[in-house]
């Protein structure tokens, strides 16, 4: 064979159209697209897409690493705009609202990520809704629990033919994990929020629960709590994703299709407030809007990713033509957030129903001879109009005034509290001098209730008292946690001790309300005799309770334990809260 000279041999090359030839666009098809919708693919085409997406539109999309699991694998966003704004100084600086949208936080209710997917894709492919925003989206969220893939763990689920598992690799649900945020996985989540501030929040689910021709839920808030002024948004921004869907072709409700009586479609619903641990009810909190949508569980897949696509799709929509108004109102949420003087800290819905039309299907209740209750049966091939209760008026409950200055947390749990406030964006100062007498307010616990088993991990304690003046000993060293800032409904949730999800409530100040010394029976009683030996008052009182409290009268320890408390050796530290209020702020 003859050789050609090195420098023809490199002419040749430079002349050869394989040289020359354009790269391959990355396929951004998805592996449920190839299959028809009945299947969806592994976490590894999460890594495939998002970078793929960033090489085939490298001005409009980065593809960034926002955590790591607990198990190693990568927690992949895209960013996305056609703005050219794709840092979060770039969106803040150019006033361009930032749309948050997660899929997978339930890794098993998947259409999330597969309607996303094709979302972004048909959105780059047209000039529109991407100028006027940045959408931040995350396909999967649990991404260990995706990679728990099986056939059967969705077994009231159609579809695809295997999916992932609801919770993370150390069994937590994450939408219970916004407020105390247990989870690396959530923690990197609100390092995201964090940086990118989103105005609109939209978690990607599915349902569970009965048969019904319903096809899909939109949940929003602030609609029936948070900034009143700003419930104007979030109900036009509800109401528009649910009439575009429903031209569309969808049969979607605004609120969560969960029977009142578990199984029992004559129940009827009641709607309800989410506690900060959703996300839901955690965004509203931010003063921002939130949006929980909830495919039907019985719906095919092809028809679930189809309708979480259309709902991507008019969220973006809406977030372009009314972004900006949206985000001044929520800025000025921020404002009179810094000036809250009280809150609800809880949210009760009212007995009182109105009767709707829900479709549903034909159904009966007869007792089953496998598990003796009442089975309900329904039959997808006969569509009925049921007339149901729906109770939707929702009040404020336990309305609690603000700390006028805000609140200190002493320097025995400055390390962790201190943490969890800055992985949610608190503002807080540490105080470099301790005070011997400290005019404040103290919570004393006059109850304690604690869970059995653990939720989440964690026992759970219920916790009722009140909050009293009284002069203390702080330590230098503790944290000042003001009031005035945007987050103040954030911070009186996570540190007034009976909020639903307080810090408290998830059991993470348990120690202060457990009893550490005690006084034996027979110097109790000598005590006692002492005691009622020089206060005739006191024996009256004694008396009296013997009288009038059958378990007091019956109980040896409670009738011991009367007279402890009133001996100087009653840690008077035992049930009391070690977080406080007050009026003004100490110096440093």
């Amino acid at each position: 064979m003859r050789r050609l000279p090195w420098p023809l041999a490199l002419l040749a090359l430079l002349a050869s159209p394989t040289l020359h030839a354009a790269p391959r666009a990355p396929d951004l098809t998805t592996h449920a697209e190839r299959s028809g919708f009945t299947q969806t693919g592994r976490y590894d085409e999460v890594d495939r897409l998002c970078h793929g997406f960033a090489r085939a539109h490298p001005r409009e999309v980065r593809c960034t690493r926002f955590g790591t699991t607990p198990q190693g694998r990568p927690m992949w966003a895209l960013v996305a705009s056609q703005s050219g704004a794709l840092t979060p100084e770039a969106a803040h600086r150019r006033g361009l609202p930032v749309t948050l949208v997660q899929g997978g936080i339930h890794a098993g209710e998947i259409e999330g990520k597969d309607a996303g997917f094709l979302a972004l894709r048909e959105q780059l492919a047209r000039p529109g809704a991407l100028k006027q925003q940045v959408l931040v989206f995350v396909p999967v969220f649990n991404v260990d629990g995706h990679e728990r893939f099986g056939a059967w763990n969705r077994p009231n689920q159609r579809g695809p033919e295997q999916m992932g598992w609801r919770t993370t690799a150390q069994n937590l649900n994450l939408n219970r994990d916004y407020a105390k945020a247990d989870a690396p996985e959530m923690q990197a989540m609100l390092g995201l929020v964090r940086t990118w501030d989103p105005l609109v929040a939209v978690d990607l689910h599915t349902t569970d629960g009965a048969q019904f021709q319903h096809d899909i839920a939109v949940m929003v808030e602030p609609v029936q709590s948070g900034d009143e002024a700003l419930r104007t948004a979030g109900r036009a921004w509800r109401d528009g994703v649910i009439e575009q869907l429903r031209a569309q072709g969808g049969l979607p409700l605004p609120f969560y299709p969960s029977f009142v009586e578990a199984d029992n479609p004559a129940s009827g619903f009641k709607d309800s407030v989410s506690t900060p641990r959703f996300s839901t009810g955690y965004f509203v909190l931010r003063n921002r809007l939130g949006m929980l949508v909830e495919t039907h569980s019985w719906r095919p897949y092809p028809h679930r990713v189809r309708q979480t696509r259309q709902t991507v799709d008019a969220v973006l929509n809406l977030v372009a033509t009314h972004g900006r108004q949206w985000l001044a109102q929520a800025h000025e949420a921020d404002a009179r957030a810094a000036q809250l003087t009280e809150l609800p800290l809880a949210w009760r819905t009212l007995d009182d129903a109105r009767t709707i039309d829900f479709l549903g299907y034909a159904y009966t209740r007869t007792p089953s001879d496998i598990s003796g209750a009442l089975m309900t049966r329904y039959d997808e091939t006969r569509p009925e109009v049921w007339k149901l209760p729906l109770r939707d008026r929702i009040v404020p409950d336990r309305l609690r005034a603000a700390p006028r200055a805000g609140y200190l947390v002493p320097a025995e749990h400055a390390g962790w509290v201190g943490e969890k406030l800055a992985q949610h964006g608190i503002r807080f100062e540490r105080l470099t001098a301790g005070h011997d007498a400290l005019a404040v307010q103290a919570f004393r616990a006059t109850a304690v209730k604690r869970s059995a088993p653990s939720v989440e991990g964690r026992p759970r304690a219920d916790l009722a008292g009140d909050w009293a003046t009284e002069t203390r000993a702080l330590p230098a060293g503790s944290l000042f946690v003001p009031i005035a800032q945007p987050l103040a409904r954030l911070v009186m949730n996570l540190l007034e001790p009976d909020a639903p999800d307080a810090l408290a409530a998830w059991g993470r100040f348990d120690a202060a309300f457990e009893q550490k010394e005690y006084m034996e029976p027979y110097v109790a009683e000598q005590v006692a005799r002492e005691q009622l030996a020089a206060s005739p008052a006191l024996a009256e009182e004694f008396q009296t309770r013997l009288r009038t409290d059958p378990a007091f009268a019956a109980s040896a320890e409670q009738r011991l334990a009367f007279f402890h408390r009133r001996h100087p050796s009653w840690d008077e530290r035992f049930n009391l809260y070690p977080v406080l209020r007050v009026d003004a702020r100490p110096t440093p």
